[in-house]
């Protein structure tokens, strides 16, 4: 709850907000403050993780000696010891001690105007160093508010969640729930312990109303076999979303048959680069297995191909045609423009497209097959990585799934990667079967030319997985930014791997 109010100070004064999850490393946290600048640096002496509580005094004391314009740092006391790492760090004060001479008073908000800089996110940094992306306060509001009350369907006194870290834009999208009135619930912690039905307990106790998480916590309770529909009261869930990444057909069925069956599954697609969404749910119409239900209202989406042309059917990228609120107001460090422009508008001449690979379905929906720049191409046919995840990840064997294009022999073939259930190994008969899923759920093109079993899947911290640096492995390309990624010691399991070599 610091956070949320630390957000709110910040805003009232006019000054820019912008935050990144306390697991970062030094050199990730530096990525992204260390281009912005800060004059005040709020901190918590640590957090907790798995039951375990860890420290970050030593990792705060490296950042702030390298962020030479801040003036004053706080310590928000999570661990108990926020005044014993406050001492050993120069500028540093525990926020508690920092807020004691001070009496409570309402707050009084700065007149500013709508366009005023408000947040600076930060792309995942995956390809090179974040892009910083300011968003203007009434922008955010106006498109937050739209989504949430008419697409979300979010009322006074609902009780909303998310399954967020502080670094991820759905923390940003989950605070303007207050401008509808809703009691927001936080949770910090992983997702899994003790177990896997944790968020579920806190649903449960807390009679959530809306339930957001991304699509591989859906799939991993799948996978994992818990039922909350038989062990927990969700009867005050009106509206269960998910994001991060394409929600499969079977986690669809999922939702309904073992999370509840009378809810409304809104799977929702935008991004750091809108900190909103540009598809997403619609409550007053079906839901329909694998699709997102429609564009978000007053936005000018489409699907275009390559020579900028609309596609009815067919796979193509996702676009928006005309101006919106939440566009960015810029980059951080680009006073001209220049890399704004590059981010979004190089494709198609003045019209918006950040690299989703799309498709409309012929219930006005939309699907999300992964995103353009990390598209199979083999043999000219554009495959996206989506319609390949959703056969295989439906295997029990399988856990999780990345797949990329290696040049191979003058041309692009397709690799699979598979994390395996324990105790199971990538015989000559499960790979078979692998293909046979792959062929008849989606076609023989998208059937890969090599599988190959890794202990591990490098992912960002949010969760998603990195196919483009995966990719730049196997190639011997280096791999940019690895701080941005959550576990980037799995990378090297892509290194020389001897199966790619013919």
């Amino acid at each position: 709850p610091e956070t949320v109010a630390a957000m709110l100070a910040t805003a009232s004064t006019g000054a820019v907000w912008s935050s990144c999850s306390p697991d970062f490393g030094e050199q990730g946290v530096l990525d992204r403050f260390g281009q912005i600048e800060p004059v005040v640096f709020i901190v918590p002496d640590g957090y907790w993780y798995n039951g375990k509580a860890i420290e970050v005094g030593d990792k705060i004391a490296a950042v702030a000696a390298k962020l030479v314009t801040v003036r004053k740092i706080l310590i928000v006391d999570y661990l108990g010891t926020s005044t014993d790492v406050a001492a050993t760090i120069e500028k540093a004060t525990a926020l508690d001690e920092a807020l004691s001479s001070f009496d409570a008073k309402p707050v009084t908000f700065e007149r500013l105007p709508f366009a005023h800089p408000l947040y600076i996110l930060f792309s995942s940094g995956t390809t090179g160093i974040p892009k910083c992306i300011v968003h203007s306060a009434g922008g955010t509001l106006i498109q937050h508010v739209k989504e949430e009350r008419l697409h979300a369907g979010l009322l006074d006194g609902d009780r909303f969640f998310y399954f967020t870290t502080c670094g991820w834009m759905m923390w940003n999208w989950l605070v303007s729930g207050l401008a509808s009135g809703a009691t927001l619930l936080l949770y910090d912690g992983s997702p899994f312990y003790p177990d896997g039905n944790v968020l579920f307990d806190f649903a449960d106790a807390e009679k959530m109303t809306y339930f957001g998480t991304s699509a591989k916590f859906i799939d991993s309770v799948r996978k994992a076999g818990l039922r909350p529909i038989n062990t927990h009261d969700l009867s005050s869930v009106r509206t269960i979303s998910s994001t991060g990444s394409p929600l499969s057909p079977e986690d669809f069925r999922f939702v309904y048959d073992g999370i509840k069956k009378d809810v409304h599954l809104a799977s929702i697609s935008g991004g750091t680069d809108i900190v909103s969404c540009f598809v997403l749910g619609v409550p007053i119409e079906p839901v329909w297995i694998g699709e997102i239900q429609g564009p978000g209202l007053g936005l000018a989406v489409d699907v275009w191909d390559d020579d900028g042309q609309p596609l009815r059917q067919g796979k193509g990228e996702l676009v928006c045609t005309k101006a919106f609120p939440a566009m960015p107001i810029g980059f951080w460090n680009d006073p001209e423009g220049k890399k704004y422009h590059a981010a979004y508008f190089e494709r198609f001449d003045n019209v918006w497209c950040h690299g989703d690979f799309a498709e409309w379905t012929a219930h006005g929906g939309l699907i999300i097959h992964g995103r353009s720049d990390a598209t199979l191409n083999p043999g000219g046919v554009r495959i996206g990585t989506a319609e390949i995840y959703n056969q295989v990840e439906q295997m029990p064997e399988i856990l999780e799934a990345l797949c990329i294009g290696q040049d191979f022999d003058n041309d692009v073939r397709v690799v699979l990667f598979v994390r395996l259930a324990a105790g199971v190994q990538l015989d000559a008969e499960l790979e078979k079967r692998i293909r046979a899923k792959i062929r008849s759920g989606a076609s023989p093109r998208h059937v890969p030319a090599k599988i190959v079993a890794v202990a591990d899947i490098p992912r960002t911290k949010s969760g998603k997985i990195t196919e483009l640096a995966v990719r730049d492995m196997v190639h011997g390309r280096p791999v940019k930014n690895k701080e941005a990624l959550a576990n980037p010691e799995a990378l090297e399991l892509f290194r020389d791997l001897p199966e790619l070599a013919d």
